[in-house]
């Protein structure tokens, strides 16, 4: 797996767009790993401080992902060097897809990702450029689409991923309406875990878990974990965090899903983040879900984690250990030894699985049959790993060398 792994992540990506905004001191990067089937995949990103190396790790990631959720195409990923605060930031957007609209005409499908919306931002800008949809790239370059097919496709994908969910099994309750794109990213990270111990063995419910981000992906997966008896006894978020040993009620979870300010935990009892990642670590809980930003969790951190009975980590974040290698460095591989960790690429893949599911000929455009497909596309992949290391540590290294298996 080494040697599969060191080739892989050791070549260099087909094609690299680089940009420099005119108007600002944003700088872009569109990194496409390869064109495997005609075209690649991968969201736009934007934070401060990002640089090509990141974006680079994230499109060989998304790759990976791909050889789960489908389509057999080449991964990609758009990442922009700019503060996402900044109240230019809805111009810097204009401008980038504008300078990479013909790669997204013709072999590159985008979505959105850490700070960039894609209901509100990606689809609409794209759009305004003449964009059918920004999976188009993907219907032209891997299906080669005749009209009336690409009509259908596109016609599946704007329905699907902007649809708002009327099913009250897949969104809380409230009076703000999610779409597919808000809630199942998380859900399907929740249902990593609800399969894990299904397939590896183990009862999930009253289980213990510890949160960390409170974006789409964190506070929809304690949702659906609360709503499966797991009690949420921890929650860190950049600005702060909640701790309740005896586990927060489903109501008192939807509450602080619905309460959120954008990406924010909002709660009147909210600890700071000095003390609350001073104490986190310790709580006992089974289940961890990183899904903040990548390449937070320390080596002390997961250490103080499996010293407290930790079962679990199901990645909610990419790569979301400290190490610089792209997958699986020194704190990976430690945690990996000692817990059952379900990689991002498995745990993570829901909107990648919605594209591929929404561009596919049997697609059927309802909550439940989107839903569902994720979910066994992920029990799936959890499957083929327990027939190849049935141990409940390894899961990672397992899963990624029958993934490189497909790509070298």
């Amino acid at each position: 797996m080494k040697e599969l792994l060191k080739k892989f992540e050791n070549q260099q990506p087909e094609i690299v767009f680089e940009w420099s905004d005119s108007e600002s001191e944003a700088e872009g990067w569109v990194v496409i790993n390869s064109l495997r089937g005609g075209a690649a995949g991968g969201g736009t990103r934007m934070r401060k401080g990002l640089d090509k190396r990141e974006v680079e790790s994230l499109a060989k990631t998304m790759e990976v992902k791909f050889t789960v959720s489908g389509p057999a195409i080449g991964g990609a990923k758009s990442g922009i060097n700019f503060d996402p605060n900044d109240p230019r930031k809805e111009e810097v957007l204009k401008r980038w897809y504008k300078s990479v609209m013909p790669l997204l005409k013709n072999y590159y499908g985008t979505g959105g990702d850490l700070n960039v919306d894609e209901i509100h931002q990606v689809i609409p800008i794209t759009e305004s450029y003449g964009l059918w949809h920004p999976q188009e790239g993907i219907v032209n370059g891997h299906f080669n689409a005749t009209e009336p097919q690409k009509i259908r496709k596109i016609g599946q994908l704007r329905q699907g991923v902007s649809k708002v969910l009327e099913d009250p099994t897949y969104t809380p309750n409230g009076p703000k309406k999610y779409t597919v794109a808000d809630m199942i990213t998380g859900y399907g990270v929740a249902e990593a875990v609800r399969h894990y111990y299904e397939i590896w063995g183990g009862q999930l419910k009253g289980k213990r878990a510890i949160i960390q981000g409170w974006g789409n992906v964190g506070a929809a997966a304690a949702c659906f974990l609360a709503v499966e008896g797991v009690k949420i006894v921890g929650i860190i978020d950049r600005e702060g965090g909640l701790i309740n040993e005896d586990g927060y009620s489903l109501d008192e979870i939807r509450e602080l899903f619905l309460k959120r300010d954008g990406n924010k935990l909002v709660a009147d009892n909210l600890i700071s983040f000095e003390e609350i990642n001073g104490k986190i670590w310790d709580l006992p809980a089974e289940i961890f879900i990183p899904a903040a930003a990548s390449r937070l969790i320390t080596k002390e951190q997961a250490e103080r984690m499996v010293k407290t009975g930790l079962e679990v980590i199901s990645c909610g974040a990419n790569v979301p250990f400290a190490d610089p290698e792209i997958f699986l460095g020194p704190i990976g591989l430690w945690t990996d030894e000692k817990v059952s960790v379900i990689p991002d690429f498995i745990a993570n893949c829901g909107m990648a699985r919605v594209f591929a599911y929404l561009m596919s000929d049997a697609a059927v455009v309802t909550d439940d049959a989107i839903f569902n497909d994720v979910s066994q596309t992920i029990a799936k992949a959890m499957r083929v790993t327990y027939e190849k290391n049935p141990g409940k540590t390894k899961i990672a290294q397992a899963s990624l060398e029958i993934a490189l298996k497909q790509l070298i």
